[in-house]
């Protein structure tokens, strides 16, 4: 009669034991933020930040439209930069 009851504990001993493994494994992805390393570019000096007050009308103009070229090129390296931090993050 021991040896029955011994035998049927260490059976439902196993059984538990084997129901263990038998559980299904749930992968769950899950995204994690990660540090944007990407220098930001400097920021050019631009062309009317540097004139005389009360320059003349000419030299104004011809500033401002060198200014609106370095800050289209400026904007494009920020864009650049921000375009690789979105990808990381993306991944």
């Amino acid at each position: 009669m021991k040896r029955c009851a011994l035998l049927a504990g260490v059976l439902a001993l196993g059984g538990l034991l084997a129901a263990c493994g038998v559980a299904p494994v749930r992968e769950v992805k899950v995204p994690v933020p990660v540090e944007c390393r990407v220098d930001t570019p400097a920021r050019p000096a631009m062309p009317t930040e540097a004139l005389a007050p009360g320059v003349d009308l000419d030299r104004f103009s011809a500033s401002a439209l060198a200014e609106i070229e370095l800050r289209e090129g400026y904007e494009s390296e920020l864009r650049a930069a921000l375009g690789q931090c979105v990808g990381t993050l993306g991944r």
